[in-house]
């Protein structure tokens, strides 16, 4: 799945087509520092640090995926966003950021935020995600367009 970006045709000629992703994440250190892999790994990434600017976002773009923050403290606003995202009419790919075994996010004196090893994980479960939502809509789209042709 690849949402277009909003530009003239001559701006789309000249830049591949990349995933926008929306990161919803209230702790500024993860933000940046996920906000940095994500863009470092060719996504498209707008950041919102609070629930209600997260889905003022979600109501004026399209995002193919919105990922968000889920701390102890603030999962009912995580879960809003969420809801939120999928009921627009472009149905993005959703997902909540936790942290490996169970650990805290928050970084501690000698340990990284995300850790190097952590990386590639992360970067492939976004993909798979992705990929899954992109097959989806094809095969919807296969299902309006020659329903003859696909077996339910």
């Amino acid at each position: 799945m690849v949402i277009r970006h909003r530009a003239g045709s001559r701006d789309r000629a000249q830049s591949p087509e990349v995933a926008r992703v929306l990161l919803v994440e209230e702790n500024v250190t993860a933000r940046l520092t996920l906000r940095a892999i994500l863009q470092a790994s060719g996504y498209a990434v707008d950041s919102a640090a609070s629930a209600p600017e997260a889905m003022d976002k979600i109501e004026h773009d399209q995002y193919a995926l919105v990922l968000c923050g889920l701390h102890s403290d603030t999962h009912d606003e995580s879960r809003r966003v969420i809801n939120h995202a999928r009921a627009q009419d472009y149905r993005p790919a959703t997902a909540f950021l936790t942290s490996s075994g169970g650990q805290s996010r928050q970084p501690k004196s000698g340990r990284l935020l995300i850790e190097t090893e952590e990386v590639p994980a992360l970067l492939t479960q976004i993909a798979d995600l992705l990929a899954g939502r992109a097959a989806g809509r094809e095969r919807r789209n296969m299902r309006r367009r020659r329903p003859e042709l696909v077996a339910n």
